[in-house]
Order: C-alpha cells, then sequence, then structure tokens
C-alpha cells in the first residue's frame, strides 16, 4: 500500500459488541511505537425488561409488577427486583429529612460529662479532634470519615442521584453517582459510633454524669432515616431514566424466560 494511504481497521469485538470502523494513517500499521485505542460499545438489547439474575447468570425478561410485587428468579428463586410504591419522592423526602438531622447532629454538642463541679461537652467533630491532639491519629482519621465525611457523601449523592434523574433523560452523571453510592452507604457507620460512645458511657458512668446531647438522638434518628432510603429506593428505576452512553445502540432481544412475580 502506497506512503500516506488511509487503511481502514475493522474491528470485531467479542460477544454481541457493535461493529466499529476506524481509519489510520498506513505507515503508523507496523510501527511498534504506535498505539491504536479503540472505544466500543456493547451492543445492548431492544427490551429493557430483560436482566440477568446476578447469582445464577440466567436472562430472563420481568413482568409487569404492581407496587409491592417483586420478581424472583425461575431458576434459583433469589429476588431481581422489587416494585416499590412511589420510590422517587419518599426516598427524596427521606434525603431531605436526613440532611437536615445531620447538619443538626454535626452542629450541636453530642455528648457532656460533668466531673467534680467541672462540666465538658464534645460534638462528633471534635471527638476526631481530642482524638488527635491525643496521639490517636488513626483513629480519629477512621471517626472522622466514617461518622462525619462518608454519611454526608451518601446524603450529597444520594440527593444528586434523585434530582439529576427528575430531567427526562437523566445525565450521563447521574449513572457515575449511582455507581458509587454503594460504596458510600458501605463506609458510613454511623450506627457503629453509637454503639461505641453507648459502650463508653456505661464504663464511665461511675465517675461523672454523662448528659446526652442533642445531636446524639439525631445520630439515632439519622441510622433510621438511612435504613428507611435504603427500604424505600429503586435503582432499576434511576437507571431506566440514565442517558445511554451510546444512543441507538440497541438490538433485537432474544430468549424467552420469564421471571415469576410475587406478592
Amino acid at each position: 500500500m502506497p506512503p500516506g494511504f488511509d487503511a481502514p481497521i475493522r474491528v470485531n469485538p467479542p460477544r454481541q459488541a457493535s461493529l466499529l470502523t476506524a481509519t489510520v494513517p498506513s505507515s503508523c500499521l507496523f510501527r511498534p511505537d504506535v498505539t491504536i485505542r479503540v472505544t466500543v460499545h456493547n451492543q445492548a438489547l431492544s427490551d429493557p425488561a430483560l436482566v440477568a439474575c446476578a447469582h445464577c447468570d440466567l436472562l430472563q425478561r420481568l413482568p409487569d409488577l404492581e407496587p409491592g410485587q417483586s420478581a424472583r428468579c425461575a431458576r434459583c428463586d433469589e429476588e431481581l427486583w422489587r416494585r416499590r410504591a412511589d420510590s422517587f419522592n419518599r426516598t427524596l423526602a427521606l434525603t431531605l429529612a436526613a440532611a437536615v438531622l445531620y447538619v443538626v447532629a454535626n452542629a450541636v454538642p453530642m455528648l457532656g460529662l460533668t466531673i467534680v463541679g467541672r462540666e465538658a461537652s464534645t460534638t462528633v467533630i471534635g471527638g476526631a479532634q481530642h482524638l488527635w491532639a491525643g496521639g490517636r491519629q488513626t483513629v480519629a482519621a477512621l471517626v472522622l470519615f466514617t461518622a462525619v465525611i462518608a454519611p454526608a457523601l451518601q446524603i450529597g449523592f444520594m440527593l444528586g442521584i434523585l434530582l439529576g434523574a427528575r430531567r427526562e433523560p437523566a445525565p450521563r452523571w447521574v449513572a457515575i453517582l449511582l455507581r458509587y453510592y454503594g460504596i458510600t452507604r458501605t463506609w458510613s457507620m454511623v450506627e457503629v459510633m453509637l454503639l461505641g460512645v453507648l459502650v463508653a458511657l456505661v464504663k464511665i458512668a461511675d465517675y461523672a454524669t454523662v448528659i446526652p446531647g442533642i445531636a446524639l438522638f439525631m445520630l439515632g434518628a439519622l441510622v433510621v432515616l438511612f435504613a428507611a432510603m435504603q427500604v424505600t429506593f429503586d435503582a432499576h428505576e434511576i437507571w431506566s431514566r440514565v442517558q445511554w452512553a451510546e444512543d441507538g445502540a440497541r438490538s433485537p432481544a432474544t430468549g424467552d424466560h420469564r421471571a415469576e412475580a410475587r406478592q
């Protein structure tokens, strides 16, 4: 082939990936110092009801579900999806309430101590600062991250997901937040901190008068709200609103397995 002539490169990725054609100069084809990078999106199916079981990998079609019903895998009987009633608005209301409680819980004292006439109180962030000043930097960093930063990210990510999903279609950054939301939920350990505080209160009750602060009750309510958010949130509904990375990339659906709907 003459130098400078453009040679087409046809890439056939496996597993139903879409065919992609790239054109590069022929002088680059046999040069080991030249790297050709090709981005390929898998070819999607046109039936949005098709889903693969996360446990046995069986491809099946979700039936039409009423609120409160769930679809279970026809092979391993694991739950594929549960349709929740008014999931979007309920989760948004719970998340807004959690945001308010989070701000209050970190702005007011969590505990107060009275020893021989002297009083002292601290907040969640103040407790991490005392641990840092006492030479326990690792513990202080863990407390700050799991009790302050991670819950804030969990609430912020959920608010971003729900507010962004109100657009039609939802922007691509909603999918990024949804993908990493589970990590923030895993590292949010407010309930673990509360358990440690309760154990400490029992140990020092004989030596000082413990005064529970408003933040302690706010954190308890926040744990309940986090659990309620998880129960009402429907990630399947959010994914159905997200804009596709490659528009028009669906191919006809195949397969006749159908999941079983149960109340």
